[in-house]
C-alpha cells in the first residue's frame, strides 16, 4: 500500500469504542498514517495507536484519504454521506443502517460520489467461514438443503445496544453476521420468519431464531443468544447438503490446547467479541482486501450491495418478531 517514494496512507477513525481497537492492527499492519475522531476516548485511542486526534469531524475529513466508521449505528449514515461527500472511500461496521432505504440510499450515494463503500461483515474474513464457502462453491457438499449458524455472547455493556430503536437488537446487531452468512452461502431469499425469548429476570437476555427461505429452496435457520456478563462468546455453523456436511464449533475445535494460564486469560474477555488471538486476524484481513481493491479495482467478497441486502433480512426479521407472521422480502 505504501513505498519508499509515496506518502502513507491516510486513514481517519470515526468513533473509538471497542470495534475500533479490532480495526487497529489491520492499519498498522498496511503501515497507515492513523488520524481519529470521536465524542469521547480519542485521547485513549491515540496513545494506543499514534494517531492524530481531531477535534470535529470536518476537521477529520479535511486530513485524511479513507475513513473507516466505528461509531454507534445510529450515526453511520449520517457519517457515511459527510466522506462520501468529502471524497473519501469508506469503511463503515455494520450494518450500514437500521432501515434498508437508507442503507441501500446509501450504497447509490457512494455510486453517485465515485467512491467505495465497504461494509465490515467481519464474519466472511473468519477462515472456518471462508473455508465452508469455498467447500460449497467446488460442490463438496453437493445441493445445499439445511443451514444451520449459532452465535452466542455477552450482551455489550453500552446501553445503547439493549435499545432496539438505536441497535436494532440482537437480530439487527448480532445475527445480522450470520444472516449474511446464509445470503452468502445460500443466495436470497423469498421469506423470513422470526421469534423471540426475553428472560422474565433480566430483559437484557434474550434468544432469538430466524428461519430463512430462500429462493433455492434451502432453509437455513439462525439463533442468536445475548447472556448476562460473563458470557463466553461462542459460534457454530452445520451445513447440510445432498453430498456431504459441514460442521464448525469455536467452543471446541481451535486447534489450539492452552495451559492454565493461557485459558484463563483467553476467558477473560468481555464476551462481545469473538476471541481472534488463535486465528489470522479476520479483522486485518477484511481491512487489508479492502485496501488492495481501492488500489488494483479488485472485487472484494463482500460489497455495498451486499451490506444493504443483509439490513433488509434482519429488517424483516424485525417486522416478523413484530407482527408474527412470516415477512416476503
Amino acid at each position: 500500500m505504501t513505498s519508499a517514494h509515496a506518502d502513507p496512507l491516510r486513514v481517519g477513525v470515526v468513533g473509538t469504542g471497542g470495534i475500533s481497537r479490532a480495526h487497529r492492527p489491520g492499519w498498522t499492519q498496511l503501515g497507515v498514517d492513523l488520524h481519529c475522531y470521536s465524542l469521547a476516548g480519542a485521547e485513549e485511542f491515540a496513545a494506543e495507536s499514534g494517531a492524530t486526534v481531531h477535534g470535529t469531524l470536518e476537521e477529520l475529513l479535511a486530513a485524511v484519504d479513507v475513513v473507516d466508521v466505528c461509531t454507534p449505528t445510529p450515526e453511520h449514515p449520517a457519517i457515511v454521506r459527510a466522506a462520501l461527500d468529502a471524497g473519501m472511500d469508506v469503511i463503515c461496521e455494520k450494518p450500514l443502517a437500521l432501515d434498508p432505504a437508507e442503507a441501500l440510499d446509501l450504497v447509490e450515494h457512494a455510486e453517485k460520489a465515485g467512491r467505495r463503500l465497504f461494509p465490515a461483515h467481519v464474519v466472511r474474513y473468519f477462515p472456518q467461514y471462508a473455508a465452508a464457502k469455498r467447500a460449497i462453491d467446488t460442490g463438496a457438499v453437493g445441493n445445499l438443503a439445511v443451514l444451520r449458524f449459532e452465535r452466542t455472547g455477552s450482551l455489550p455493556s453500552r446501553e445503547w445496544y439493549a435499545d432496539e430503536e438505536l441497535s436494532g437488537g440482537i437480530v439487527m446487531d448480532q445475527m445480522i453476521h450470520d444472516i449474511d452468512q446464509a445470503l452468502w452461502m445460500a443466495g436470497p431469499v423469498d421469506r423470513v420468519y422470526a421469534q423471540q425469548a426475553i428472560a422474565t429476570s433480566d430483559a437484557a437476555v434474550r434468544t432469538a431464531h430466524v428461519v430463512l427461505t430462500h429462493r433455492s429452496g434451502v432453509l437455513s435457520h439462525c439463533r442468536g443468544f445475548w447472556g448476562p456478563a460473563g458470557t463466553a462468546f461462542r459460534y457454530t455453523f452445520d451445513l447440510a447438503g445432498d453430498a456431504g456436511r459441514l460442521q464448525y464449533d469455536s467452543a471446541g475445535d481451535s486447534g489450539i490446547v492452552f495451559d492454565a494460564v493461557a485459558s484463563a486469560r483467553q476467558s477473560s474477555g468481555d464476551g462481545f467479541l469473538p476471541d481472534v488471538s488463535v486465528l489470522a486476524d479476520p479483522y486485518a484481513a477484511e481491512i487489508v482486501e479492502f485496501m488492495t481493491a481501492l488500489t488494483t479495482g479488485a472485487p472484494t467478497r463482500v460489497d455495498a450491495a451486499d451490506g444493504a441486502l443483509a439490513v433488509e433480512v434482519s429488517r424483516a426479521a424485525l417486522e416478523s418478531l413484530r407482527t408474527g407472521r412470516s415477512i416476503t422480502c
